[in-house]
């Protein structure tokens, strides 16, 4: 089990982070007080994954509520709300961000709530709920998964999707550790995950941490591997699955269901119910995050592309729901069709 905590409140009124980006070379915690370093925590990928972002985005508003100067509720549901606007502009794709803003709004909005404390006590409930619901879901997920892994199941995982990346357990990750905590003799292919190699930095540093066996490979070896080896199945979390099923994950998964398919390998989706996004009918409707350029022609401090080269960095893309075998929830494992059954589930 983890002995880590990617987002942790501190009782004296502080938001604290592992900064990701220095991963696995050190273990560096940040501690936050603004929402607006919140924001650029999430904008900067200290913080990513996408119920990650959603539990951060609460804490940042639980910052902006304690930290207002206000002195009436509404001077300090006018703050709510500019703190809003500022976290939701940091990164567009992942809708668990939106989730818990809206979240965190409405209860502050609760005309029941007659002070200053008692908002800023709701709100900060309010994210410690958001935090309990992810946590919650990612165990579920696991125990959801168990049937659908083999005993001895070779599997790729792209991307990260471990506690780092939701605050506890996992999503896909979580689908690879619980086998593992069940006793089935799982081993893990990582897709090293460019450009900014969160498999091989981040997903191999947590499947160490929980002692299950793997190898990293670049993200083109996917087909070769599952020609050569064998692959029981590809687990890939989400960072919107629309209404009909199409789903925006780290860049690279699409090319990997494309892969599965080809090789008759089951694909699935996981991730918890708040990242389906039911106003979206399809995945043409998702904004695809546009990261800089300088993402891909550098490498940290060496430049690696010819200076005046230019770079399309798309964070994400959109699998479409044809090459899903199926969507892995805290609620159950949603298979085709996925536009009756995913309505059904989130009615």
């Amino acid at each position: 089990m983890n002995t880590y905590h990617a987002i942790e409140w501190l009782a004296e009124g502080k938001l604290r982070l592992i900064d990701q980006r220095r991963l696995p070379q050190e273990l560096v915690y940040c501690d936050y007080t603004d929402y607006h370093e919140v924001a650029l925590a999430i904008r900067d990928m200290v913080v990513r994954g996408a119920p990650a972002i959603g539990i951060t985005a609460g804490y940042g508003m639980a910052l902006a509520a304690l930290y207002s100067p206000a002195t009436d509720v509404e001077a300090l549901r006018a703050d709510l709300c500019a703190a809003d606007a500022v976290l939701r502009a940091a990164r567009p794709t992942a809708v668990n961000l939106f989730w818990a803003l809206e979240r965190v709004l409405r209860r502050a909005a609760d005309p029941t709530l007659p002070t200053v404390a008692a908002i800023r006590e709701a709100v900060l409930a309010e994210a410690h709920a958001i935090y309990a619901f992810e946590a919650e879901s990612n165990f579920r997920i696991g125990q959801n998964a168990l049937p659908l892994v083999p005993d001895g199941a070779k599997i790729i995982h792209h991307c990260n999707t471990g506690p780092l990346a939701t605050g506890e357990y996992g999503t896909a990750l979580r689908v690879i550790t619980a086998a593992h905590e069940a006793g089935k003799r799982v081993f893990a292919y990582v897709d090293e995950t460019r450009p900014r190699l969160q498999g091989a930095r981040l997903t191999a540093w947590e499947l160490q941490q929980w002692g299950v066996p793997f190898t990293i490979i670049v993200d083109g070896a996917a087909a070769h591997i599952m020609r050569t080896v064998g692959i029981d199945l590809c687990v890939v979390g989400c960072d919107r699955i629309a209404a009909n099923g199409d789903t925006a994950n780290k860049i690279g998964t699409y090319s990997l269901a494309l892969a599965a398919k080809a090789h008759n390998v089951p694909f699935y989706v996981v991730g918890p119910t708040s990242t389906i996004d039911m106003t979206l009918a399809s995945g043409d409707d998702i904004v695809i995050e546009q990261r800089p350029a300088e993402e891909i022609t550098r490498f940290e401090a060496c430049q690696i592309a010819p200076a005046d080269a230019s770079a399309t960095n798309p964070a994400f893309d959109v699998t479409p729901a044809a090459y899903i075998t199926a969507i892995i929830t805290e609620r159950g494992v949603i298979y085709p069709p996925f536009k009756e059954n995913l309505a059904r589930l989130m009615a």
